[in-house]
């Protein structure tokens, strides 16, 4: 996915068993996605949010 902070970065999230760090994706009965835990780029935007139900809440620092 590309950062919604709009700076152009793309995130890749590990989302198998095997992977750590690793991320959960639910898609509700609407097909709108959910991740856990939140994503934080700790480098270049530094963006930190979370996705829930296919809405971007971002953590403010």
């Amino acid at each position: 996915m590309k950062c919604p902070c709009g700076c152009g970065q793309t995130i890749e999230l590990p989302l198998i068993q095997e992977a750590k760090p690793r991320w959960s994706l639910k898609i509700d009965d609407g097909g709108l996605p959910t991740l856990s835990p939140s994503v934080w780029l700790r480098e270049e935007c530094r963006a930190h949010f979370f996705v829930k139900r296919g809405r971007i809440f971002w953590v403010k620092s």
